[in-house]
């Protein structure tokens, strides 16, 4: 294959990764809370999922593994859709708040 195949694969592969992170992440925190995880709107889920995939980016695999996402509460939720929503609107850099968000999401281990 040429080298730009293969770069594109591993690209791939690498956003096929993430993505399933993040989705094991979010069921263990929608089965953890599920009444309060419908007050959740989908543009809140939407820029979770996104805040989530940047910090599994910044965190290594075994810490990843590591993080207890059930032991997030509806309030550390909140606080965390706050930053991505922030990053949406550009009154945070994305780099400050996926580091918050790594931050807070590794103390609940």
């Amino acid at each position: 294959m040429p080298e730009a195949r293969d770069e594109e694969v591993g690209r791939r592969l690498f956003q096929i990764h993430k993505e399933k992170a993040v989705e094991v992440a979010l069921e263990k925190m929608r089965r953890k809370m599920p009444s309060e995880w419908k007050s959740f709107t989908s543009t809140d889920i939407d820029v979770l999922k996104h805040i989530l995939g940047e910090a599994w980016v910044c965190i290594k695999r075994s810490d990843w593994e590591g993080i207890s996402f059930a032991k997030l509460t509806k309030d550390d939720l909140e606080e965390i859709i706050v930053v991505a929503k922030q990053v949406s609107s550009k009154e945070k850099p994305e780099k400050t708040a996926v580091d918050e968000v790594c931050a807070a999401i590794i103390a609940k281990e």
